[in-house]
């Protein structure tokens, strides 16, 4: 760790608080000047660092940038953030950490963004992803460590391990609508993005991509998403929530791989379901029908019944609830 990110991380501990800069020299073993350079390299950053004379630093109650550091203390596990990497702009964050992937990067590896500038949903669609108001981050998940009985329980499972940290952030009861958006008052403020790669001898899964993008204080939507999405904190908020968000997403991911498969997952992703019992229309890739949305299995995949009354259970597509 270098010096920035030692003056970084004392400025986190002490958010809101002012801190010498003879006492920060002192703390570090380094000089005055070495930490009078820190703080203007870390303002260049983005950082909003106040100096006053005889007062020293603070990092102000408003920063909001996304760093190791403002993420180590809701850390459940200070290890986590050796495998953390946070970018200032990313096309796509399932982009970068596939491709980590593929040259061998280890199990629960996190690509976090402040923005990506070609940020993608589900068949492509484009994810809005602008800097600085949403968290947008990927894991990449190595089939031997999960215990996976099926590749919908992951987006499921991801699902409401962003529900909790959201309700315990916020205290706002975010809903699901299968499979992978999170709502608030019925607008989209989540959208989850699973791809999986096949390994080609055993035909198993051999990792997965679980990429998040979150509206956080997210606004000025642009078009139709206006009518559509939300964000989690519509008015402002302070400036360590994303960090927040980020490490408690974090510390529900690499605690352990219980939380894919431990039945209590699946409960609440039921709980949290919108569209049980309600008409709707599913659209996959070569067909389009109307049906009721009966339950949901223990693998998350959709029981639904088609006009004709005979049951399918759907383990991807699109669904829409139908007006009255």
């Amino acid at each position: 760790m270098g010096t920035k990110d030692e003056v970084l991380g004392l400025l986190e501990k002490h958010r809101g608080k002012n801190l010498s800069g003879e006492d920060i020299a002192c703390r570090l073993g380094i000089s005055r000047t070495s930490v009078w350079k820190a703080v203007k390299s870390l303002e260049r950053d983005g950082h909003d660092i106040r100096a006053a004379t005889n007062r020293g630093y603070q990092l102000s109650d408003g920063n909001n940038v996304l760093s190791i550091q403002g993420l180590l203390p809701y850390l459940s596990n200070e290890n986590f953030a050796e495998k953390i990497r946070i970018y200032k702009s990313l096309e796509s964050t399932n982009k970068t950490a596939k491709e980590m992937a593929v040259n061998g990067c280890e199990h629960g590896t996190v690509i976090i963004a402040d923005e990506q500038t070609a940020g993608r949903g589900r068949y492509g669609r484009s994810f809005y992803s602008p800097a600085g108001s949403g968290l947008y981050m990927s894991f990449v998940l190595r089939s031997q460590f999960l215990d996976l009985p099926s590749p919908t329980m992951i987006t499921a499972a991801a699902a409401v391990a962003v529900c909790r940290v959201i309700e315990t952030a916020a205290g706002k009861k975010p809903a699901i609508k299968w499979v992978n958006d999170i709502l608030l008052n019925d607008k989209k403020i989540c959208g989850i993005l699973t791809e999986a790669v096949t390994d080609f001898e055993s035909g198993g899964i051999d990792w997965i991509v679980a990429g998040l993008g979150i509206n956080v204080d997210t606004k000025d939507f642009p078009g139709d998403l206006s009518q559509s999405a939300a964000s989690i904190f519509p008015d402002k908020t302070d400036g360590a929530v994303r960090n927040r968000l980020a490490a408690e997403i974090v510390n529900a991911f690499l605690s352990s791989g219980e939380w894919l498969n431990d039945g209590e997952t699946y409960r609440e992703y039921k709980d949290r379901l919108t569209l049980l019992g309600r008409a709707i229309t599913v659209m996959r890739a070569n067909e389009t029908f109307e049906a009721i949305a009966l339950d949901v299995d223990e693998t998350c995949r959709l029981i639904v019944k088609r006009q004709d009354g005979t049951i399918a259970a759907l383990s991807s597509g699109e669904v829409s609830v139908k007006s009255p």
